[in-house]
């Protein structure tokens, strides 16, 4: 089996409330993912692993038997994303082949999540 390899990356966006974003960002794992929120609150997300969030146990660990809650974490965060702002995370992956076998995408504006991957393959007009 061959071993997936991912990076994620996201834009920055201002945060209304800093503090309040940490504090869900550590109630969260982000697999070896890293985040930042500035004083000024700007929130990003980076690193070389795939981007799925799941909710952290009392000694910091991911829980897994609760499984991925991704779309949960964005929903919360999208609450604290300012108007105008858009934070876009993006993450790409593949094994030892010539082309993504994973890429995903998404797009908090407005209050609400965006999502988008390569699962549908949809005919181009002429």
């Amino acid at each position: 089996m061959a071993t997936l390899q991912a990076a994620t990356t996201s834009t920055s966006a201002i945060v209304s409330d800093p503090q309040a974003v940490r504090e869900l960002c550590e109630s969260y794992c982000f697999g070896t993912l890293d985040w930042e929120v500035t004083e000024d609150g700007e929130f990003t997300i980076w690193g070389y692993d795939d981007f799925e969030v799941y909710e952290a146990r009392e000694n910091g660990l991911p829980d897994y038997e609760s499984g991925i809650v991704t779309h949960k974490f964005l929903r919360k965060l999208a609450g604290y994303i300012e108007v105008d702002e858009e934070l876009d995370i993006q993450t790409a992956g593949f094994t030892k082949c010539r082309f993504p076998v994973l890429a995903k995408r998404y797009v908090i504006r407005d209050g609400e999540v965006l999502y988008a991957n390569l699962s549908s393959s949809d005919p181009i007009d002429e």
